[in-house]
């Protein structure tokens, strides 16, 4: 998926956007609108993941990591699920293209 693409089902309402990255990774920064639900959590216990995914069903999950081979690997995880997961890559096409970024 483009970020062209993402921002607009972002802006629609019509999706929610995932970091999949490690905690110690979110210090470099965080897409504004980003939910961080680690990959390890959603591979595990899925302590956040589990309300995350009820709160937001129905909706299009963008999921993005440091070089997008996680976020490819937790979007493939979550379809075979019967979600609509995609994944936008690595968290530097957000950067990089202006959108919005916070430190959490």
């Amino acid at each position: 998926m483009s970020v062209e693409q993402a921002r607009a089902a972002l802006a629609a309402g019509t999706a929610v956007l995932i970091d999949v990255r490690e905690p110690p990774e979110w210090s470099s920064g965080v897409a504004q609108p980003a939910a961080l639900l680690p990959f390890s959590d959603l591979r595990g216990p899925r302590r956040t993941w589990t309300p995350f995914l009820q709160k937001n069903r129905g909706q299009q999950l963008i999921l993005y990591c440091a070089s997008g081979m996680r976020s490819g690997s937790a979007a493939g995880l979550l379809r075979r699920e019967g979600l609509e997961a995609v994944n936008l890559g690595g968290f530097h096409r957000w950067a990089g293209a202006g959108l919005p970024v916070r430190r959490p």
